[in-house]
């Protein structure tokens, strides 16, 4: 590889984990705290076995948006940011299963916490959050890829759907 590919992918990480930090951190981690403060609250009907399933998909969600954010950085050479975006389709890992598993992975997130707080609000936020990314998603970013990618994005939409996660891997 030469400097100039180097150095791309130097910032393609650097880039990530800044917008990591900014995004996912303050949509998943900052707003979160506000609504709820960290404050364990009684678990949702009674039943404590939902704060385990919280922890659960809490863990589950950071390893796939982990997982996804370092596939941009070092497979796509690029950043989720549309400032600094990939040079390749993004079509390994998660996204076997899933075309927006950043997005899901967030949502999984804040089910997780509010299951684990016992916060009705986190659910509130979580469905609001998923309905504007929804509309971002279906109004910007896939447009966006259409144009950048054609015929590699359009196979790609054809084979893994864009929120409920495929059972098996597209690959």
């Amino acid at each position: 590889m030469d400097e100039n590919g180097w150095a791309r992918r130097v910032w393609a990480v650097v880039g990530s984990v800044v917008f990591l930090v900014l995004a996912p951190g303050s949509v998943a981690g900052l707003v979160p705290w506000w609504i709820s403060g960290w404050h364990v609250q009684e678990a949702f009907a009674g039943f404590i076995v939902l704060r385990g399933l919280g922890v659960a998909l809490i863990a589950a969600g950071l390893a796939g948006l982990l997982e996804s954010f370092a596939r941009f950085a070092l497979g796509g050479i690029g950043t989720p940011a549309p400032v600094f975006p990939t040079q390749h389709l993004v079509v390994k890992g998660f996204y076997c299963f899933v075309r927006n598993p950043m997005y899901v992975a967030v949502v999984v997130i804040l089910l997780g916490q509010a299951l684990w707080f016992g916060s009705i609000h986190l659910l509130e936020y979580g469905l609001c959050l998923w309905l504007v990314m929804h509309a971002f998603v279906v109004l910007y970013e896939e447009p966006t890829l259409r144009r950048t990618f054609g015929a590699e994005y359009e196979e790609f939409c054809a084979h893994v759907p864009r929120w409920i996660p495929r059972l098996t891997s597209r690959e």
